[in-house]
C-alpha cells in the first residue's frame, strides 16, 4: 500500500508541474501538486483515519 500511494503520489505531483510549466494553468497544476501531497505517504494523507 505504501509503494502505491508513493507512486500515486509522484504522478501527482510531476503532473501538476507539467500542467504549470506546459500548459500555463497554475490553478489546476497546484491543485495537483497538492492533493499529491495529501495522497502521500510520507506526510498528511487522507487514507490514515
Amino acid at each position: 500500500m505504501y509503494t502505491l500511494l508513493l507512486l500515486i503520489a509522484v504522478i501527482m505531483v510531476i503532473a501538476g508541474i507539467y500542467v504549470i510549466l506546459a500548459r500555463r494553468e497554475l490553478l489546476w497544476g497546484i491543485i495537483l501538486i497538492v492533493l499529491g501531497l495529501l495522497v502521500g505517504p510520507g506526510g498528511v494523507s487522507i487514507f490514515n483515519v
